[in-house]
């Protein structure tokens, strides 16, 4: 009888990787009804009185075949995912994934397997876990002395995810990856690992390869820095760095300004470097859409709030007027040789005359002094082109003062020659 029910199971788990998702499905809930029947009764008795016993074997070829290398299992996976609400199920799958992890990729010698690790992450991205010891209470198998079982701990299940994800992610990942686990890592990872500063090697990794990578990748340093007082050398250099064209055009510039807001709210920072991050910004808006203009604006008039030393780059009489004149360095990497204090705002000068008048008066709030209380962009920093046409379109138009001059002749002129000869009839 034993040989038969292995038998069976060999077959189950290769029509897991049947070409017809109807029967992976049933072969997937029918291995999974087998580990509750398994749990509950046991193959082999236990060695002694009050010992637990759980199907991890035949979890553990569920597993294997839920991540397999060549073939997409997304569905599948999702599929899955209402047996990760049991708490042994989800304790035992993460230390599956863990171990399976450790020997794939020890033999692809660093080199990326990107749909085994596209499925690896649709598995273990699913994983919910519980933030508190009394939520742990939903398992699958039950057992006669459950409290002492290491499985109902709240502290196991934490080293069981960080162990996972930890070796998910010391491995290179392919680029689309890396910004899927950033998006996600201040949520939904860092908040239940033991020990979160041990994912620095990874975000600095991450930070150092440019892009929207990086601006992802400052969500998890912010989190590091502020709450688990991580020091990250030359860190506002690196994100001095980052300022370039595209960051008024990436789908995460919100999320970007909103911690740039928070790492440059210090009053203690020097006042080259704040003029330095000023003056880029302001360089940088000269080919910036009116949506990231209306943003950025108010954003450097708060810098200004806070460091009134910098606002010598405004009330500088006979300081540059344009480009060619500017003592700037734009493409200076360090902040304190860009030599941004010798500078002035002629930028905020131009951006006066923008075609949008909404830019126009934004940027002429610099002729003015400014008020103490700091502008709100949090409003600002998810404006899209579409809600500022949509906002324009919404105006009720006032009576608009015309100066006409009736037509006359081919070309208008009132004395005109043509006007002798031709009419417009």
């Amino acid at each position: 009888m034993r040989h038969r029910y292995n038998s069976c199971i060999n077959c189950l788990v290769e029509l897991m990787g049947h070409e017809s998702f109807q029967v992976k499905e049933l072969s997937l809930t029918t291995l999974m009804k087998f580990v509750e029947l398994e749990g509950k009764y046991p193959l082999v008795k236990a060695e002694w009185k009050g010992s637990f016993s759980f199907p991890r074997e035949l979890l553990k070829l569920v597993v294997e075949n839920l991540i397999p290398r060549e073939e997409d299992s997304s569905l599948l996976i999702s599929r899955f995912q209402e047996y990760l609400e049991y708490d042994d199920i989800r304790y035992f799958v993460m230390k599956a994934v863990a171990e399976n992890i450790g020997q794939v990729m020890q033999k692809t010698k660093e080199v990326p397997l990107p749909v085994y690790q596209q499925n690896v992450f649709s598995l273990i991205s699913s994983i919910s876990m519980p933030s508190q010891e009394n939520e742990v209470v939903n398992f699958m198998v039950k057992q006669a002395n459950q409290e002492e079982w290491k499985v109902s701990k709240l502290q196991e299940h934490k080293r069981a995810f960080e162990r996972m994800w930890l070796g998910f992610l010391k491995h290179k990942l392919p680029t689309g990856l890396y910004k899927k686990v950033l998006v996600i890592l201040h949520d939904s990872i860092l908040p239940h690992l033991n020990e979160p500063t041990l994912m620095i090697d990874f975000l600095t990794v991450a930070y150092d390869i440019g892009g929207a990578i990086s601006l992802l990748a400052l969500n998890g340093l912010f989190v590091l820095i502020h709450q688990h007082n991580l020091e990250y050398p030359d860190f506002y250099k690196k994100l001095y760095s980052l300022l370039d064209p595209s960051i008024y055009h990436v789908k995460y510039r919100a999320r970007f300004f909103h911690l740039a807001d928070l790492f440059l709210s210090s009053s203690h920072l020097p006042a080259y470097l704040v003029a330095a991050f000023i003056k880029r910004l302001s360089r940088l808006a000269l080919t910036a859409p009116p949506q990231a203009l209306l943003m950025v604006i108010p954003f450097i008039c708060n810098l200004f709030r806070r460091h009134p030393a910098c606002k010598v780059l405004v009330h500088k009489p006979g300081g540059p007027e344009d480009l060619s004149e500017d003592p700037y360095i734009m493409d200076e990497e360090e902040p304190s040789e860009s030599r941004a204090l010798e500078s002035s705002l002629w930028e905020l000068q131009t951006l006066q005359s923008h075609y949008h008048p909404d830019v126009a008066q934004a940027a002429a709030v610099v002729n003015q002094s400014l008020s103490e209380l700091e502008d709100d962009v949090s409003e600002l920093l998810e404006l899209s082109a579409y809600e500022l046409f949509d906002r324009e379109l919404k105006k009720k138009a006032t009576s608009v003062p015309l100066e006409f001059e009736q037509v006359r002749g081919l070309f208008g002129k009132k004395d005109d020659l043509f006007a002798e000869h031709f009419a417009l009839e």
